[in-house]
């Protein structure tokens, strides 16, 4: 593998001048300070977390975004040359959508999750897996052999049965869509013990042969519960569960106040109080906590390098949800 080398020498000509004088050489220093500071702050989860799985679910504004996306691959790469072993699980509802649309099919939404008929599958199923999970690949890619690509069908990764939806305490078919039944990490496992990035859409088979539309919500936090992951993260287009739901979060231009920490009882208070598009996803991080992994994050696909901030800083950002008695 090549390893990049950085050339420290600065290249000729005034836009590299340094700054002449005592007070240009503090300021120099305090910048160094500063970074240095910031690498060590760093270290304690460094080592926490070298070697552990940590499950992304990739998917929202930063899957669209051009400079998000070249962000996000960046963080990736990065986790991986830290010692994390990073799995990434996408969705890929706007391009699913605007796909159907080109083909004059209409979308429908029911408790959050997309009414799949047979020929919508059609679609889905390729642009998950022929489209979107290309270009995942090809992102990370560009900063080395890394990523590869998988559907939920191969080796049986995920198998499903189809789901309906409640609403309003009655049943309605949603078509298409399943519900994870089981998981088998074989063939991702032999993957990242080669120091590879394994990128898995969330299409699933089921045990009579049909392809489902699996929310990729639910399929990561299935995924995570099954490797046995340090982390769960998932992004999205908030800035983490707000303390005003169901008021909806923050006014537009407004902060939110966002709930930092909540443990999974609490959670499952809240549930039915969440906005449609909310619930898979702190579904997703009470499952996955309740199965065994101990953190579970809702973060902020839009702001650039959200990985990176909620992984190595001692803040951190976004919702945190951890196991029942964990402080």
């Amino acid at each position: 593998m090549t390893e990049h080398v950085h050339d420290r020498t600065p290249a000729a000509g005034p836009a590299m001048t340094k700054q002449a004088g005592p007070a240009g050489q503090r300021t120099g220093a305090a910048a160094a300070l500063a970074k240095a500071a910031t690498l060590i702050e760093a270290l304690p989860w460094l080592d926490r977390f070298h070697g552990q799985t940590a499950v992304i679910k990739y998917g929202g504004h930063a899957m669209t975004d051009a400079a998000l996306r070249a962000a996000f691959a960046q963080d990736v790469v990065f986790l991986r040359y830290a010692g994390l072993r990073p799995v990434v699980v996408h969705g890929g509802g706007p391009q699913i959508s605007a796909h159907l649309e080109r083909l004059g099919v209409a979308s429908t939404f029911t408790a959050g999750l997309r009414v799949t008929t047979p020929e919508m599958m059609d679609v889905v199923r390729m642009v998950l897996t022929g489209q979107v999970n290309r270009d995942v690949v090809g992102l990370i890619n560009r900063h080395g052999p890394f990523a590869v690509g998988m559907s939920g069908e191969d080796a049986n990764l995920f198998t499903a049965s189809r789901r309906g939806a409640v609403v309003d305490g009655e049943f309605v078919d949603i078509g298409l869509v399943g519900e994870i039944d089981t998981v088998n990490p074989a063939a991702l496992q032999v993957l990242l013990a080669d120091g590879r990035v394994p990128a898995v859409s969330s299409v699933a088979r089921g045990a009579g042969g049909e392809i489902y539309n699996v929310n990729a919500d639910t399929a990561a936090a299935a995924l995570a519960v099954a490797l046995g992951a340090a982390k769960l993260v998932v992004l999205t287009d908030v800035e983490g569960l707000y303390t005003d739901w169901p008021a909806g979060g923050p006014a537009p231009g407004e902060a939110g106040n966002v709930i930092s920490q909540l443990g999974a009882t609490e959670l499952e208070r809240l549930l039915p109080s969440l906005s449609a598009g909310m619930i898979p996803k702190m579904e997703a991080c009470l499952r996955a906590v309740r199965g065994g992994v101990p953190q579970a994050h809702v973060l902020d696909g839009r702001l650039p390098h959200s990985l990176l901030l909620e992984i190595f800083t001692d803040s951190g950002i976004g919702t945190m949800v951890v196991p029942d008695g964990v402080g």
